[in-house]
């Protein structure tokens, strides 16, 4: 067998990092900020949802969203995600990466606008429509996915390919630090001009009606970066491996690349023999595709699941560490214009001190360590950080142990940051053929979303406790919150044994890691 590369794309293995990198960083970055942004923000204005919306002025609390309506709002977005990655994953590899990708960021603009706007001003009206456009938005925001990592790994150098994919990645953290910083902002405008009572001094007027503007506009301003970026973004040439592989246009790739890399770039004789080699043409359900990307689709798919269940699971816990540590005081005993206020400013502390950290860690140590060994300490400091909170979990609950149950826990995810949680995202972009790559990197993504389903709604009602008397408005008792954490320790031990199923992309060109080189002579 001989190993052969066409040269446009070994022109870009062996480029030097320059201008159009940051640029590719950016453009396909700025979606998944958006993304982190659209999904993250709706948890800062649940609950002001609950006291504008389900008011009830006998209750001794302030309105909470019912079970099932908190429910659809949280997950509903989830659900449109994971049908946009099955969907856009596969179009991309269809129609191009390019084409796909000023489609779903129109829909993400159009659905966060919209979904700050709604239908009358009931209650059943309201949670209707933002669910309507929730789904939506999920679903243009599902498409970014393989999108984004895709285009960045055809994109990029073979020596900084998993930093610069990693970047694109760690934009996730930068928007949910402004999805915070925006509340913060618009919470604080709001306090001063319509000042309130709290709850217990008058029910009625704690949550002044202006409020109703607050989480419109925390919802909305997620349009603004995606909007800002679309120029550039259409700017942007189609990528040389779909041009060459895929709609197999050697010629028009070599002039985009040349281009961009601002260098001449000669077309290779015998080129268009090698794409269109008939043997490098199996489909995504062929015995040929099984043989040799079977089991690496089975390790990314199975890590991303195991992963994404863990992750999106701290979303429960957060509410009772905020509550247990003191950051977020008695509902009743603030209105609900600070309510907004109180829960993002924790929400932020927690981004910045352990989720933002971890991203940019990824980045720095990627082309380091290699994908394989951050992914398994990553599963490995899990396992141990959340077995050493739910065995002590008594102990960590009381007043004076409290400083020590948020560093734990946030140490928690600063290794799922710095671990599966982006390489789950990094490694498929780079180990199939360039004409299954996005769609093989949205059925990764899809079943990682499907794990976030679990993780948010299963272990919802696991977590609640066994004693019917204790748990929550409208749910039944559960495992509770320290079966619950033994439950995710597992989970994590399990994705790190699955984690041997996936190839180490570092340091080898893509066409290499796919076997798309190999064309006997």
């Amino acid at each position: 067998m001989a190993e052969q590369q066409l040269g446009v794309l070994k022109a870009l293995d062996v480029a030097k990092t320059q201008l159009y990198h940051f640029t590719a960083i950016v453009i396909a970055g700025m979606g998944f900020f958006t993304d982190a942004y659209d999904l993250f923000c709706v948890s800062l204005v649940t609950k002001l949802l609950g006291r504008l919306y389900y008011f009830n002025p006998l209750s001794e609390k302030p309105g909470s969203l019912p079970p099932h309506v908190a429910a659809a709002v949280n997950g509903v977005a989830l659900c449109g995600t994971l049908a946009g990655q099955l969907f856009f994953g596969w179009l991309g590899d269809k129609l191009g990466r390019k084409k796909v990708y000023g489609i779903t960021l129109i829909m993400m603009i159009v659905c966060s606008v919209a979904s700050g706007l709604s239908f009358g001003n009931k209650a059943k009206g309201v949670m209707t429509t933002l669910c309507f456009f929730r789904f939506w938005l999920g679903f243009g925001i599902g498409g970014d996915y393989p999108l984004s990592a895709t285009i960045m790994s055809e994109y990029a150098n073979k020596k900084t390919r998993g930093a610069f994919i990693a970047a694109v990645f760690a934009m996730q953290g930068v928007g949910i630090l402004a999805g915070g910083f925006v509340a913060l902002a618009v919470s604080s405008i709001f306090d001063k001009k319509f000042p309130a009572p709290t709850y217990a001094v008058n029910r009625a007027l704690s949550t002044p009606p202006q409020a109703d503007y607050i989480w419109r506009i925390i919802v909305m301003f997620g349009a603004l970066p995606a909007a800002l970026t679309y120029y550039w973004r259409m700017k942007m040439p189609e990528t040389a491996r779909y041009t060459a592989l895929v709609a197999k246009n050697i010629k028009q790739a070599t002039q985009d690349m040349s281009k961009v890399l601002q260098v001449e770039l000669e077309m290779e004789e015998r080129a268009e023999d090698i794409v269109k080699d008939p043997r490098l043409n199996y489909g995504l359900f062929s015995k040929e595709f099984a043989k040799r990307h079977g089991l690496p689709l089975l390790g990314c798919t199975s890590t991303w699941f195991l992963l994404d269940i863990a992750f999106y699971s701290q979303n429960l816990f957060q509410k009772d560490i905020f509550s247990a540590i003191g950051w977020i005081p008695k509902a009743a005993t603030m209105n609900g214009i600070h309510e907004v206020f109180m829960i993002a400013r924790a929400q932020t502390l927690i981004a910045l001190c352990s989720t933002v950290p971890g991203y940019w860690f990824t980045v720095a140590f990627i082309d380091i360590m290699g994908r394989f060994a951050i992914q398994l300490m990553g599963f490995f400091m899990m396992t141990v950080f959340m077995f050493a909170i739910a065995f002590p979990y008594d102990h960590w609950i009381k007043p004076d142990n409290r400083i020590g149950f948020v560093v734990m826990y946030s140490l928690t995810f600063f290794f799922a940051n710095f671990g599966p949680n982006a390489t789950t995202f990094i490694v498929p972009a780079e180990i199939f053929p360039a004409r299954l790559r996005s769609t093989c990197h949205g059925i990764s993504a899809a079943t990682g979303k499907a794990g976030a389903i679990v993780g948010a709604f299963g272990f919802l009602y696991a977590a609640q406790p066994q004693d019917k008397t204790k748990t929550d408005a409208g749910y039944p008792p559960g495992i509770g919150v320290k079966n619950s954490l033994i439950m995710l320790g597992v989970i994590n031990f399990v994705g790190m044994l699955f984690t041997f199923l996936v190839p180490e992309p570092k340091g080898k060109s893509l066409e290499e890691l796919s076997g798309e080189t190999e064309v006997e002579k």
